[in-house]
Parts: C-alpha cells; structure tokens; sequence
C-alpha cells in the first residue's frame, strides 16, 4: 500500500457508519488527482445461480452520476427520427450492429425498441458481459426512447447482482456534496432492499460499503439499512 492510501486509511475507523457519515468520510478518504467515483458495494442473502433470487433494475439517481454519457439507440423509421431529435449520439438497426461487431463501443448505455431486440440478441456476447444489453426490468427496451434517453442522462443506473451475491452501483463524485451522495446512495439502497425476492430467506441486506475509486472501502451500517427502508 502506498502512503497516501495509508493516509486516506487513516480516516476510516473500525465501525460500521450511517449513511451521511460514510459520505463525509469517503471525501475526506479520496486522493487521486481526478474526480472518483464513489461506488455502492452491497453485498445480498441471495444466490443468483436461481433465476427466482436474481436481483436486477434500475434507479434514477436524485442528483446523477456526475459522468457524461454516450447513449448507442437502436431503432429505425420514425423512432429512429424520435431518437435523434431526444439527442442519442448514435442511431441505428443493422448497420450499428455491424459497426459493433466489428470492434466499435464509444458508448456507455444502449437503449433499443422492442422490434429491433431480435436485431439487438446478435450482440450477446459483446454488450452481455460490459453490462450493456438493454433489458425491459431498467427500462432499456422501449417505444418511449424520448423519456428512455432523458432519464439515462440524468443519472438512470442499472444494477445487477454477480455470481458472489454482490451488487455494484456508482453513485455520483467525489467532488459532489456529501448531503448529494448520500441521497444517491439512499436512493439506491431502498431501491434494491424493495427489489428483494420473495424467496430469499434469512439476511438480505449481508453488508454495505462505499468506496472513491482509488481510496478505502468504508462500512455502511447494513441492520440500520434495513431497518429504514424494510
């Protein structure tokens, strides 16, 4: 470890911190000489290799992502007119398919009308493990690509957890207000605490942390968590 991340370290204490505390301290625990994100980890009482405990969606953060994003849309005739004038820095069926099979991903989010996702399906492979294929549960395979492009800059995240019960989550910058982090991150977690399945016994909420990008991770109280948005 190097001494500024030592430095950053020596902010964060033993003990598992409210919300708003965490925030503050993840400022003060930030060092890189660019803007970090300040990420969720959450990690679930689920096991995602049954369909019926997958938890996945999307949240619209209060205050953004704090990121620039490029939205790819694939749609065609009218609503691909309907997507240009919403500001998509992409349009296309076919040919964008082409254009991404062949090595070109200059965008963070996709978003495609459901007659084009047997057009979309082609791209498994590609978009499934960047977390990129568009999925009705986040609201990214729709007819509604004015409001869908809208809502995605604005700070619409998606989530889903990984094969280690985990959930990751960006939510927002360093240089964002402590007060705007943790209202993100509210957000975020009462969003996955109602996504619980239904089958999923015992602990849901196991743990919580959040985490600048090149500084420490930082306890989240998970029982506290629960107990405000169960």
């Amino acid at each position: 470890m190097g001494k500024k991340y030592l430095a950053a370290k020596a902010h964060v204490e033993t003990k598992q911190y409210t919300i708003p505390e965490a925030m503050q301290i993840v400022k003060k625990a930030a060092f890189a000489k660019f803007d970090e994100t300040v990420d969720l980890a959450v990690q679930l009482g689920v096991d995602p290799k049954h369909s019926d405990q997958m938890v996945r969606g999307s949240v619209l953060l209060p205050h953004g992502t704090g990121k620039t994003v490029r939205v790819a849309v694939f749609a065609k005739g009218d609503k691909e007119k309907e997507a240009r004038e919403a500001g998509a820095d992409v349009v296309g069926s076919e040919e964008l398919v082409e254009k991404i099979t062949k090595g070109w991903l200059e965008f963070d989010r996709v978003i495609a009308t459901p007659d084009l996702m047997g057009t979309v399906g082609k791209l498994g492979k590609i978009l499934g493990p960047r977390g990129l294929m568009p999925n009705p549960k986040s609201g990214t395979v729709t007819f509604d690509l004015a409001k869908a492009i809208r809502e995605v800059r604005q700070g619409r995240v998606e989530f889903k957890v990984e094969k280690a019960g985990i959930v990751h989550v960006p939510v927002g910058k360093v240089s964002f207000e402590p007060q705007k982090l943790a209202e993100n991150a509210s957000t975020v977690l009462e969003t996955i605490v109602k996504a619980k399945p239904s089958t999923a016994k015992g602990v849901y909420l196991k743990a919580i942390t959040v985490s600048s990008t090149m500084g420490p991770s930082i306890k989240i109280d998970a029982p506290g968590v629960a107990k405000m948005f169960g």
